[in-house]
């Protein structure tokens, strides 16, 4: 009996059967030779692609902006019709540019047209299917040249950068090179290429730079023509397109003739009137018995008693006149004209010596009706006025000739003002004069320039001026300080202009005047005295009647120097000198 034997069965390792797997698809890779080039796939078919910060860039491919080298991002369209009619892939980025203008869609809402977009779907507010907009001269519709999705029936601003908004076109507009050559015939701002020859190239970005030929600016951007009659003809004159000229807000005003008038204001301080001061003292020696006045700055008046004086010399003057007046009322009865003339003579004689000591005839004829010397005789005021100084003291013994008191009327103050040397010329004797008290605000005192000292002050380098006021009320007070505006008529018919129209440099000043048609000027002018109200006198460099730039002239004035600076080059060039233009050898304008 035959019996079957089993023989073991092989076993393979796992990592043999991959290894087989993976050789056996390989050869059937080679064997099924070579297959048809498969479309690339690096944009989807029917895709476009714009600038971000120029909307109306539109290519068929990714790659860069042709105006500002950014790279471009992917436009969400919304049909193939769209997509065909826009995308041109034979056409340079120009003509892109166009057709994208025009064939822009706008979807709008029928119960709410404020409700603007570039995508069909529904409305917001009420879930309604959006229609294309119908756009007209009754109904236009705004955008934003950076913001495109920015869209109002309104012309306006920009809510997000503020520029102003520009009318979308319609479908039955000429295209964007017939309009703008249309305008260039209307407007002598626009350029017509066809018609001028490109006098050189500039950056973008950078208007110093400049070249012969095309190509690119050190940002990399290509370089913009610049055709004839873009810039003036000769000379540092600029040309300004009007929006332009609305745009940085350039606003001009006539050269006026007309009167002008100067303030100036300075400070200064009350002083007392030199001429109002008096002073009491005594002519001979004594003894003060009696103070009537004995405080600084109590007010006097004229005659008023200020002390009582014992003096020894005084009486015996005293007496020494009565007997002279006895002895004349006893001759005049007699016979003896001699003797009553001699009588007559000594007493003249004693009452000059009282008179001269400052003794009054009221107290000489109180001393004849009395007929008696007294102890003390009586010392009055010679003027009204404030004590300012006082001397005297109870029981002083006092020799002649000395102070006792010192007076000062203050019914009318000076007033020394203090001026810039520069400022003189205009100040004369008799000019009317206010002054305000920093105290008492809003009150005016008026006066009239009594003497201007015909010297400065040597370390503060001004010149005084006095100034008289009436003081009835005692307001103003000595060392009081106060504000003073002169007002200085500086011509009746004088040419002006306002202040902030004139460039000052340092050298020179310059203002722009407006020749018309967007020409701007700069013309260097001779300037006189300021006056009020802004306003400055001009000697010589404009007439009555031009307009001048009062606002935006400092942009004005960098754009002349530049084109004063290429119009000079250019000129070398033409000349063929040395310093002429490379084409391979840009030029950098460097400002002056």
């Amino acid at each position: 009996m035959l019996t079957k034997q089993h023989h073991p069965v092989k076993r393979y390792p796992v990592s043999l059967w991959l290894l087989w797997i993976v050789m056996g698809a390989t050869l059937m890779t080679i064997g099924c030779g070579e297959t048809e080039p498969q479309p690339e796939t690096t944009a989807e078919a029917g895709q476009l692609w714009t600038c971000g910060m120029h909307p109306n860039v539109l290519v068929d491919t990714p790659g860069l902006c042709p105006i500002c080298n950014m790279n471009l991002v992917e436009v969400k369209t919304t049909t193939d019709e769209t997509i065909n009619a826009t995308v041109n892939t034979t056409q340079p980025a120009e003509e892109h540019i166009h057709e994208g203008e025009t064939g822009a869609e706008i979807w709008t809402c029928p119960m709410h047209p404020d409700v603007l977009t570039h995508e069909s779907g529904q409305c917001p507010i009420c879930n309604m299917n959006l229609v294309q907009a119908e756009i007209s001269a009754d109904n236009p519709i705004w955008t934003c040249p950076m913001h495109p999705d920015v869209l109002t029936h309104e012309s306006d601003q920009c809510p997000i950068c503020n520029m102003n908004l520009v009318e979308v076109e319609t479908a039955g507009d000429e295209s964007p090179k017939a309009q703008t050559m249309g305008q260039a015939q209307d407007n002598p701002f626009v350029s017509d290429p066809s018609n001028k020859d490109i006098l050189y190239w500039r950056a973008p970005m950078d208007p110093t730079f400049i070249s012969e030929k095309p190509g690119k600016s050190p940002m990399g951007m290509d370089l913009v023509p610049v055709y004839e009659g873009e810039v003036a003809a000769a000379g540092p004159t600029i040309i300004i397109d009007p929006v332009t000229i609305q745009n940085i807000g350039v606003q001009t005003t006539p050269v006026r003739r007309e009167a002008l008038y100067r303030a100036i204001r300075t400070v200064s301080h009350v002083d007392y009137n030199e001429e109002a001061f008096s002073r009491v003292n005594i002519k001979f020696s004594g003894w003060i018995e009696q103070l009537h006045t004995d405080q600084t700055g109590q007010p006097v008046r004229k005659g008023q008693a200020m002390l009582e004086i014992y003096s020894p010399e005084l009486v015996s003057t005293q007496e020494e006149y009565l007997l002279a007046f006895h002895n004349m009322k006893k001759l005049n009865d007699g016979a003896f004209a001699e003797i009553s003339a001699g009588a007559q003579s000594l007493l003249e004689a004693t009452r000059r010596r009282l008179l001269n000591w400052d003794i009054t005839a009221q107290q000489i004829h109180d001393l004849e009706t009395r007929g008696k010397a007294t102890k003390t005789m009586t010392i009055y005021a010679p003027s009204n006025g404030i004590v300012v100084e006082k001397h005297a003291e109870l029981g002083m013994r006092v020799m002649a000739g000395m102070d006792l008191f010192r007076i000062a009327d203050l019914s009318t103050v000076w007033i020394y003002a203090h001026f810039y040397e520069q400022e003189a010329p205009w100040i004369k004797k008799g000019q009317l004069v206010e002054m305000e008290l920093p105290y008492n605000p809003g009150k005016m005192y008026q006066g009239r320039v009594d003497y201007v000292y015909p010297y400065l002050d040597q370390k503060t380098r001004d010149i005084k001026v006095r100034i008289v006021f009436s003081n009835p009320r005692l307001e103003l007070k000595p060392n009081m300080y106060a504000n003073i505006s002169l007002k200085i008529n500086m011509g009746s018919a004088v040419t002006v202009v306002p202040n902030d129209t004139v460039i000052r440099s340092g050298m020179r000043n310059l203002i722009f005047v407006a020749l018309g048609g967007g020409k701007f000027e700069p013309r260097e002018v001779i300037l006189g005295v300021e006056g009020e109200d802004g306003l400055v006198q001009i000697m010589a460099g404009v007439s009555p009647g031009e307009e001048v730039v009062n606002s935006a002239q400092f942009l004005m004035d960098s754009e002349s120097r530049l084109q004063e600076a290429i119009q000079k080059m250019l000129e070398t060039r033409r000349q063929g000198q040395s310093g002429q233009m490379s084409p391979e050898q840009p030029s950098v304008i460097e400002p002056r």
